[in-house]
């Protein structure tokens, strides 16, 4: 019985640590767009970047790779567009936004976690590039490229 207590008693403990935001990280100094790119894929499991490719350093640019969003009209139109998309889901919020550039952060509702999700309309290209990244844990189970691939059917573009 005194086992099934302290277990009772950490899960709160652990519940009540999340909701205070323990496990919300930092928001990383280096996010926007810097010489034409997007800040590199994470050295774990747990980000996605339509730009990997350009980080031949990156460990795990297999998995992070994803394609970027196609631009559909202008810049300005087409980040209007993904901020709708964005604001739609849940635990979303739009901390930046300018005529080429897009930075939300999303927090889980149970632990708070928060990933950091850029949007750059890329001219040379002519793509929206994108990256999702967790700010801790090693993996993420996959929850940046489906946010991503979400985003991107809310949108109607490949």
């Amino acid at each position: 019985m005194q086992v099934v207590l302290w277990i009772a008693i950490a899960l709160v403990a652990v519940l009540l640590a999340a909701r205070l935001g323990a496990f919300a990280g930092r928001m990383p100094a280096d996010l926007g767009v810097h010489e034409g790119k997007l800040k590199a894929p994470a050295r774990t499991p747990n980000s996605v970047s339509s730009q990997a490719d350009l980080w031949p350093d990156a460990p795990l640019r297999e998995y992070a790779r994803i394609a970027p969003l196609a631009l559909q009209g202008d810049g300005k139109s087409a980040l209007a567009k993904i901020a709708s998309a964005v604001e739609s889901l849940p635990g979303a919020r739009i901390v930046e936004r300018g005529d080429d550039y897009l930075y939300a952060q999303f927090t889980s509702a149970l632990m708070r976690f928060v990933d950091d999700v850029e949007f750059w309309v890329d001219p040379a290209a002519g793509v929206v590039q994108l990256r999702s990244a967790s700010r801790v844990g090693r993996k993420d189970f996959g929850v940046n490229r489906a946010r991503i691939e979400n985003i991107r059917a809310r949108l109607g573009v490949t």
